[in-house]
């Protein structure tokens, strides 16, 4: 047997999963819900969360996805509980990464899933309460499948992704219908002239 490539941590977050939705939607009491992913390609999150006071009180998750999505998102859930919204709205994949004590490369994208939920889930609040935008980067959707925004190509150029394949295994961009890959790629160019 292969040894094992991921960290106990990992391990944990997977075989035990925090604050998992285990029922309907309607058994817990959220006031924000994001959901992101497409099923084509198998992965698909839901993220319900218990705003009071700008703080998140309580959160719960569901997903279709593999272990690395799983327990980045049961990291996630375990590390935004009591946190305020504008400061939850900034955490990104690599912080849970490093949490989690590494993925393995290969596996990084799977992680992006739960933060893109978390950030629809604090939207969807802030439009409920009249504050709609209040967070958002000013972002131009490049895959509608995915919901993946000229902003997290930049990341993951910035992260080290500069080819096609890079650019999937940082963001999982373009597994889908496909349509995305030549503006994508466009974007990746400009990247390249901008930050050398």
């Amino acid at each position: 047997m292969a040894d094992w490539l991921y960290s106990d941590t990992v391990k944990d977050h997977f075989m035990n999963p925090r604050n998992v939705l285990l029922n309907d939607e309607s058994t817990f009491p959220a006031n924000a819900r994001g959901q992101t992913g497409n099923l084509k390609c198998g992965d698909q999150m839901l993220m319900l969360l218990k705003i009071e006071n700008d703080v998140i009180a309580d959160v719960r998750w569901k997903t279709y996805g593999c272990a690395s999505a799983i327990a980045s998102t049961s990291m996630l859930s375990e590390t935004i509980k009591g946190m305020g919204i504008k400061e939850a709205y900034g955490i990104r994949p690599e912080d849970l990464v490093e949490k989690l004590g590494g993925l393995p490369e290969y596996k990084i994208h799977c992680s992006v899933l739960g933060d893109k939920a978390l950030r629809a889930a604090i939207d969807d609040h802030l439009e409920k309460t009249g504050r709609a935008g209040l967070f958002k980067e000013p972002s131009q959707e490049i895959c509608h499948c995915l919901g993946i925004t000229d902003k997290d190509i930049e990341n993951a150029f910035q992260q080290g992704a500069r080819t096609w394949e890079a650019l999937q295994q940082a963001t999982k961009i373009g597994t889908g219908c496909g349509d995305c890959k030549e503006k994508a790629l466009e974007l990746l160019h400009e990247f390249i002239h901008i930050y050398g």
